[in-house]
């Protein structure tokens, strides 16, 4: 790969360890700072709803306004939330800061990022490259968010052995995250003019919806399918996650960051192994075939008796849960005009987003209440599997381009 791809492998693995190293602590620190279980639903879901707003302007503004800059802008705003969480304990001022700032929840992908890369990377590296790249680069991702969740679980938990409170506990990873989001601000800024879109090709894209021309109805109804996915998985964010097994099971710090690092260790690699089954049974296919098993195992989670039990079966779930990932991206920039990538990009992750902001409020009042706290588990599952079947219904017969041709 050339640098420029290789500095996008760095500025996935930096980000994504942040995300990580706040998840599993972020939900338990807003808690300690004195947020009841209706505001952090809010704030969590607030979250996701600024996300929205950002990323829509700046992923589809991204090659009119510089690649490069708005992946710049993205980073400065990671910093400006961590910051603004680490220093203050007042809801409306981490209530703002979360909605125009960029801070992870769930240890996923937020803010411009992921769109922005995924069309800069496909610039990059030729066109047969495509799955096999966007796998390494979500094993990427996944590494670097178990290993984040990994140092936050133990730094949260050295710190806690010493006698720190509980806040003066989380809120040193508070400030670490807004120093790695200063850290990947100087590496966008290190990027070569090579990842922008030249400016006669950015002249020939016709200005219709948000980019999109021939391809606009194709993209939308993506769009509401992995929002419909998106929203099932809001029920299950990581911090969430974290929070229930701590408060189920009474799982300790050290041991929720070994089981999110190892449950990402396995996402990842699971990403990695689906380029080999779409070779043999097609993009959609894999996304399906491996996605109803995924969320049958979510459901079973909290059927388990012990918390051993539900461990397993948590981590078989990520062991499969992340195969439909780079065949889902594939899949979105293989069925689109090439000049349309960024914006398809940008407008099914958007989508994304909305229907991940529109869940985690109820899961929180959910998880908040011991007769319903078992309830998103449930509701991710069944959600879920409804998605799978309306996607293979209808995607199933369009295929992408390298399928349709002959061996």
């Amino acid at each position: 790969m050339s640098r420029d791809a290789w500095l996008l492998f760095a500025t996935r693995f930096v980000r994504l360890f942040a995300y990580g190293l706040v998840s599993v602590v972020l939900v338990l620190y807003l808690g300690a700072v004195g947020l009841n279980a209706s505001r952090i639903g809010a704030l969590l879901t607030l979250t996701l709803v600024g996300d929205v707003g950002v990323s829509l302007w700046l992923a589809t503004a991204a090659d009119r306004l510089g690649r490069r800059r708005v992946l710049l802008g993205g980073a400065l705003l990671m910093a400006a939330a961590g910051l603004v969480f680490a220093t203050s304990s007042e809801f409306w001022f981490l209530l703002l800061a979360a909605t125009i700032g960029v801070i992870s929840p769930n240890g996923n992908e937020v803010g411009p990022f992921l769109p922005v890369e995924q069309a800069a990377l496909a610039q990059l590296v030729p066109a047969h490259r495509r799955t096999g790249l966007l796998a390494w680069y979500n094993l990427t991702g996944s590494f670097a968010t178990a290993v984040g969740a990994l140092a936050g679980g133990a730094v949260a938990q050295f710190l806690h052995g010493l006698g720190w409170t509980d806040v003066a506990t989380y809120r040193p990873l508070m400030i670490a995250y807004a120093l790695i989001g200063l850290l990947l601000a100087l590496i966008f800024a290190s990027l070569s003019p090579t990842v922008e879109v030249s400016v006669k090709r950015h002249e020939d894209v016709p200005k219709l919806w948000w980019g999109l021309h021939r391809s606009r109805q194709t993209v939308v109804r993506l769009a509401v399918l992995f929002s419909l996915d998106a929203f099932g998985g809001g029920f299950v964010v990581q911090s969430a996650v974290a929070w229930w097994f701590h408060t189920r099971f009474g799982t300790s710090l050290a041991t929720l960051g070994t089981l999110f690092f190892a449950a990402n260790i396995l996402a990842g690699l699971s990403a990695f192994a689906a380029t080999a089954l779409a070779r043999r049974i097609g993009l959609v296919r894999t996304m399906v075939y491996t996605h109803i098993p995924s969320n049958v195992l979510l459901i079973l989670v909290p059927l388990m008796p012990n918390q051993e039990l539900a461990i397993v079966v948590f981590l078989l779930r990520y062991s499969i849960s992340q195969m439909d990932v780079p065949t889902r991206q594939s899949y979105t920039l293989a069925v689109v005009a090439p000049e349309e990538r960024s914006a398809a990009a940008g407008v099914t992750g958007v989508a994304r987003s909305v229907g991940a902001a529109l869940s985690p409020f109820l899961a929180a009042v959910m998880f908040g209440s011991v007769a319903w706290a078992s309830a998103p588990f449930f509701f991710a599952g069944g959600i879920k599997i409804v998605y799978d079947l309306l996607l293979y219904r209808r995607f199933v017969a369009i295929r992408p381009p390298e399928e349709s041709s002959p061996s």
